[in-house]
């Protein structure tokens, strides 16, 4: 009922809310959670359900959200783009992953000196990736498509996608070399179940082979398809789960393998399924986080715990986490060509669904804590859902507020969906320049003001001598349909590769008849 309903409410004003005050699900699915949690009209409380399993269903549910999040990163990337970008990534995620995670670790050592680096170092990891799901609320804006560059947005959802599957390796060596008496056990496990066992698996690549073949023999539907998006994530997280894989890199790794050839792209491509599935999810995903978050537990001296401290630490992993190694390292990343779109690839590091879900991870492992707590596993059983939770919160609160200031190293801060990103003048000045000119000339002609959308239109700018033809392809029967599509878009391809241009021609020519 909670999610039906906020997904009718908000579908109601969508269109408002993101193009006007941009605000986005992630934003308003958290303050709904907190306004229904059990804080305020206590109508939906997941801390009650299942009793002692309270955090697996926690840990399933971020896990299934997880999932579906990360195979359509892979899917909406280009065909072959993890090969032909694998030296970038791996600059930007190891290195900047092993930076921040060592920072984190620093800092929560200097805030709450009760835990030993040890148990700093575990939460740390929790803290450590990128959220791929609230990465995707951001890098699909409206805002972000106009003013920061396409490489730049690809590089930075595979980056999310990737580090969340390696987050597991940082977690593990915290885990086991608290739980375990012995250092030499500990290092053991961890290389084995958390290097060898995390082995890649991929079915995504022998599923793309499967339905090509079914397709070309007209044995599929446009509706099977489709589902496929949806069942083939959760049979590979199953799948994964069930063998004792990485379950999430995996599920990753699938999307890249079905879209490897563009086959799965090209049946999908006009089809808005995908996408309402990821909204519901994320819709459902950022109540249940605003009705789990421990408010009560961010003021527990008795652990070490205060909102000041909280406070302090959120801003400075705000500030040092990504921002530094990135600036460091841009220089060999050809994706990030300036120190400006480095700092802001380095802002650019929301935590969310990932962080929640590492910390479940993090407690499905560590003994059940006392009251008060006995030793250090059972005190760092007790402060890192408060610590995280205060992180995840911070960073989703952050990124709300907005504000507009070229005084700031030639900065504007915009916001996308709500979440607010420094777009520091990443469009290409040439573009701005021209439609200045355009907008002045068609005003000094007309005498009027031309409506905003008319210069908004989008320009088929990579082959301009290409003629601007759909062709459709008939999914059920395996066969491209050029005959129907050719005598539709023929008509069309003038005005289509005319672009905006023509179509302002148009308006004044209108508008001079009006007068």
């Amino acid at each position: 009922m909670c999610l039906g309903g906020f997904v009718v409410l908000f579908s109601l004003v969508s269109l408002l809310l993101k193009e006007t005050l941009y605000i986005n699900e992630v934003v308003l699915g958290t303050a709904f959670g907190v306004i229904i949690g059990p804080y305020c009209a206590n109508v939906f409380v997941p801390r009650s359900w299942g009793g002692s399993q309270e955090n697996t269903i926690t840990l399933e549910v971020m896990r299934v959200v997880l999932a579906v999040g990360l195979f359509a990163v892979g899917v909406e990337l280009p065909c072959d783009y993890m090969r032909k970008h694998a030296k970038s990534l791996l600059i930007m995620v190891v290195p900047t992953m092993a930076f921040g995670w060592i920072i984190v670790s620093g800092v929560l050592h200097l805030l709450f000196p009760a835990l030993n680096m040890i148990s700093v170092l575990c939460i740390a990891a929790c803290l450590t990736p990128t959220d791929p799901v609230t990465c995707a609320a951001i890098t699909r804006g409206i805002f972000a498509s106009r003013h920061v560059p396409v490489e730049i947005r690809r590089i930075l959802s595979a980056e999310s996608a990737a580090n969340d599957g390696l987050a597991y390796p940082f977690l593990s060596i915290a885990i086991y070399l608290t739980i375990e008496s012995s250092t030499r056990v500990a290092v053991g496990k961890w290389f084995l179940i958390g290097w060898l066992s995390r082995g890649l698996l991929s079915p995504g690549y022998l599923f793309s082979k499967l339905m090509q073949i079914s397709h070309r023999k007209g044995f599929v539907d446009r509706e099977s398809y489709i589902a496929q998006y949806l069942a083939l994530a959760v049979f590979t997280m199953g799948l994964a789960a069930s063998i004792g894989v990485d379950d999430l890199l995996a599920s990753f790794a699938a999307g890249c393998a079905v879209s490897w050839d563009g086959h799965f792209n090209d049946q999908t491509a006009d089809d808005a399924f995908s996408s309402v599935i990821d909204y519901v999810l994320n819709c459902g995903c950022f109540v249940y986080i605003g009705a789990w978050l421990p408010f009560k537990s961010y003021d527990s001296p008795e652990l070490g715990i205060t909102p000041w401290r909280l406070v302090v630490l959120t801003l400075a992993i705000l500030l040092f986490r990504r921002i530094p190694p990135l600036l460091l390292l841009y220089r060999w990343v050809p994706e990030i060509t300036t120190w400006k779109e480095a700092l802001f690839s380095g802002h650019f590091g929301p935590m969310g669904v990932s962080a929640v879900f590492v910390t479940a991870l993090a407690l499905s492992r560590l003994p059940k804590p006392a009251d008060p707590p006995e030793n250090q596993a059972q005190l760092l059983a007790a402060t890192i859902e408060p610590i995280v939770s205060f992180v995840v919160l911070g960073s989703i609160i952050v990124r709300t507020f907005s504000f507009d200031s070229r005084s700031v190293i030639g900065a504007s801060y915009v916001s996308t969906d709500g979440l607010s990103i420094p777009f520091f003048n990443l469009g290409r000045e040439v573009h701005s320049h021209s439609t200045s000119l355009a907008y002045t000339w068609t005003r000094l002609r007309t005498g009027a003001t031309l409506p905003e959308w008319l210069f908004q239109l989008r320009r088929t700018e990579d082959n301009p001598a290409a003629p601007a033809v759909n062709t459709d392809v008939d999914v059920e029967h395996g066969r491209e349909t050029n005959e129907m599509a050719g005598s539709e878009t023929g008509s069309r391809s003038g005005q289509a590769s005319s672009g905006p241009s023509a179509l302002k021609e148009a308006a004044i020519i209108k508008t001079e008849g009006v007068q």
